[in-house]
């Protein structure tokens, strides 16, 4: 068999509404309004660039069931001229856009462009020069909410590594479009969870997953990957760094390489400062500038969505502390940067500044503070401690809040710290 390429992306969110961002300027919602659309022009010409034989694209097209007629538009324009350079597309639906929910002004779609329908998994050959170079699955969701696992409905390898019912031989490599949530990612809904094992009892050469924003290889063996999606949506920290797709090289009949390709148009950053070596928020302010400037230099073609997070032990707190003061800072930061290209806009400003309080005498210390410290520091050393710690204490929760999800681990660390800090600040006597 000859080698060939194809491309493999998720989670293009078309047209989507940005969130925690109402306050930006007039400048900054429009080039967030049409930064997933820009994304999904550069994942046109990426298929082209690298000549590939199909896009795969697994899910959540658009952002809601009630899709936007300009995304639309735009979406079939794309695969227009995919279609006019042979490049064939093969699409699933996820929770975000499902067939049978929402609206869908195009109903006509371009030659070699395939949406796989939502009864069961269905298979298509893909063939280039007259050889059959790989078999597609793929199955789309009805609704929003499915729980079944999918995974299991694809067709299974035999204890001999061969698909029940059929020779092994004949079908190329054998490519699974899925959205789903595969080993329980946190912070994504289960819509139709599965395990790492699922998918690999599956007679399936490579697993194009979405749904988890996260760009992450599961399995080389077989090949289970999430490409992340195409343009980061929100300064949540799954949302942040390069977005994009996989360009996949196939080589006799096997997956040789998969490279990731930064497709995105706007690009959401943290930048977390320790204040304890500034002495004054003018200080604060020209350290916080310098780091624009530095992550400016090292994303040049992008436009920057950045959140900055104060932390660190210092007097300082009292000034941050005074009414007015972060969010006039955070005005500041954004007036230096008004009317500059590429776009740098400040989304938000937090503080986690605490007063400087000698954590070492306190632990020395045989009272009730010594011993408190002890007990955060056993939890921050072990993660799995501390989230059974919070999950007991997530139970004493009135009734109305306890169906309250855990946060994930990095978030709970985070109010670990916070939590000591206020305690320890409750002590006027601690400074």
């Amino acid at each position: 068999m000859s080698g060939f390429r194809f491309v493999h992306a998720a989670d293009l969110h078309l047209d989507t509404p940005f969130e925690g961002l109402r306050e930006a300027a007039p400048d900054v919602r429009r080039a967030l309004r049409d930064a997933s659309l820009a994304a999904f022009d550069a994942l046109v010409d990426l298929c082209l660039e690298v000549d590939a034989a199909f896009l795969l694209i697994a899910g959540d097209v658009y952002d809601g069931a009630e899709r936007g007629l300009r995304a639309q538009l735009r979406f079939r324009a794309g695969l227009d001229r995919l279609s006019r350079a042979g490049v064939g597309v093969f699409v699933v639906h996820g929770n975000h856009d499902p067939t049978e929910e929402g609206w869908s002004a195009i109903r006509d779609w371009p030659e070699g462009t395939r949406v796989f329908g939502c009864e069961r998994v269905e298979s298509v050959p893909v063939e280039r020069d007259g050889e059959r170079i790989a078999t597609v699955y793929g199955i789309s969701y009805p609704r929003r909410d499915v729980h079944e696992n999918l995974a299991l409905a694809f067709p299974r390898r035999q204890a001999g590594g061969g698909e029940a019912g059929r020779e092994d031989g004949g079908l190329g490599l054998r490519v699974a479009l899925l959205h789903c949530n595969a080993g329980g990612h946190a912070g994504h809904a289960p819509y139709a969870a599965c395990s790492v094992g699922d998918l690999s009892g599956a007679a399936v050469d490579y697993w194009a997953l979405g749904h988890v924003h996260t760009r992450q290889v599961l399995c080389e063996s077989p090949w289970i990957v999430y490409p992340g999606n195409l343009q980061g949506r929100s300064p949540h920290p799954g949302e942040q760094g390069e977005k994009g797709a996989v360009v996949v090289d196939v080589e006799g009949g096997r997956v040789a390489k998969v490279g990731f390709r930064a497709l995105d148009r706007v690009r959401f950053l943290s930048v977390e400062l320790d204040v304890g070596e500034h002495g004054d928020l003018g200080a604060v302010e020209r350290a916080l500038q310098q780091r624009a400037d530095d992550l400016r230099d090292a994303h040049p073609d992008r436009a920057l969505v950045l959140g900055g997070r104060l932390t660190g032990r210092s007097a300082l707190r009292a000034d941050l502390s005074r009414a007015g003061s972060l969010p006039e800072l955070l005005e500041s930061l954004r007036d230096t940067r008004r009317g500059q290209e590429p776009l740098l806009w400040w989304s938000m400003l937090s503080s986690d500044v605490g007063l400087p309080i000698d954590r070492d005498a306190v632990r020395a210390g045989d009272d009730f503070y010594g011993q408190l410290l002890a007990l955060a520091d056993e939890l921050a050393e072990r993660p799995g401690e501390l989230r059974r710690f919070a999950r007991e204490a997530f139970a004493e929760l009135p009734d109305e809040l306890r169906g309250v999800a855990l946060p994930p681990p990095d978030d709970l660390a985070r109010l670990l710290v916070a939590a000591e800090q206020t305690a320890l600040e409750s002590v006027g006597d601690l400074e």
